[in-house]
């Protein structure tokens, strides 16, 4: 049975850690800068509590029912202070928190999780106890960081591109997100030449030749894409391009040191390959100073 229509909102998971409550705080500015209500989801996994406990599972499901209410009632209340504009409504589900999160979101929303806790965005993309592998986030999917002091708006949004067609949705998706905080869009696309070994010679002059055909190819990448995807709402917007002979972890990292978002598909080509599974991914959402916006293979952007 499809789920019911519901205008989109941006979906966040909680579960009482510190990192969920830095994505509560994000998502509840997110809701507000957007003008959609916000739903603050949590999954008690009560067929796991009831197989680990047995028969005294069913006490141990109450108890966390009754905990679940109250982290909801008071992520609730939060965010009525911190922006009484935001319709902010709850949901309480038996399921594991993973499945909780897929059930809820719809392709045109913005699912919103902590990097730790909630198994993170693995969980999310993958699938865990009680989620099959396939089961693919159907919207975009923001993971936060645990900061202690979040810091301050820079009006900069960065996307990592590679011509594939999942860095198309990530430039779309990053054109709209600076739309809606009033930002500037930097354009990152890197490279990697193998390293050149023993004296001068005739592999320096190759190597040279391949360093101008991948930035010619960069630039040609990044025109490419701009020129599909900016359109009448965007055209304005500030964009810049940063072309680097780079690893693309640390290229990212580099450019999102001055930003408040940065943005990655979940599909690429070479080093870019999933940002879940490859090593590019990993390494960004390990160590991104700010939100990653990672368009899932499922959410259909286009």
């Amino acid at each position: 049975m499809n789920a019911p229509e519901r205008p989109p909102a941006v979906v966040v998971g909680v579960d009482g850690t510190s990192t969920s409550r830095a994505a509560l705080v994000w998502a509840a500015e997110e809701a507000g800068r957007r003008g959609i209500p916000l739903r603050i989801v949590h999954g008690l996994g009560m067929p796991v509590v009831i197989g680990a406990y047995g028969a005294s599972g069913r006490v141990a499901v109450d108890e966390l029912r009754e905990a679940g209410h109250g982290l909801l009632t008071e992520s609730a209340e939060y965010v009525r202070r911190a922006r009484p504009e935001v319709e902010a409504t709850t949901v309480l589900a038996p399921e594991d928190a993973p499945a909780v999160l897929l059930n809820e979101a719809h392709g045109d929303d913005l699912l919103v999780v902590g990097s730790r806790g909630l198994s993170g965005v693995r969980a999310i993309m993958l699938g865990s106890v009680g989620v099959r592998a396939s089961s693919h986030a159907p919207c975009p999917v923001v993971v936060v960081p645990d900061l202690e002091r979040p810091p301050p708006p820079r009006g900069r949004v960065v996307v990592g591109v590679d011509g594939s067609r999942s860095s198309r949705r990530a430039l779309r998706f990053a054109l709209r997100q600076a739309l809606v905080v009033g930002a500037e869009v930097v354009v990152v696309n890197s490279w990697q030449v193998a390293p050149s070994t023993g004296s001068k010679g005739p592999n320096d002059d190759a190597r040279a030749l391949h360093e101008e055909t991948f930035d010619r190819q960069s630039e040609e990448v990044i025109a490419g894409l701009l020129a599909d995807v900016v359109d009448d709402r965007t055209e304005l917007l500030e964009i810049s391009a940063v072309r680097t002979q780079a690893d693309p972890v640390d290229a990212l990292l580099e450019a999102a040191n001055e930003a408040d978002m940065l943005v990655v598909g979940s599909r690429g080509r070479g080093g870019v390959r999933g940002l879940v599974m490859g090593s590019v991914s990993q390494g960004v959402l390990r160590g991104a100073p700010v939100p990653v916006a990672v368009l899932p293979p499922h959410s259909d952007d286009e």
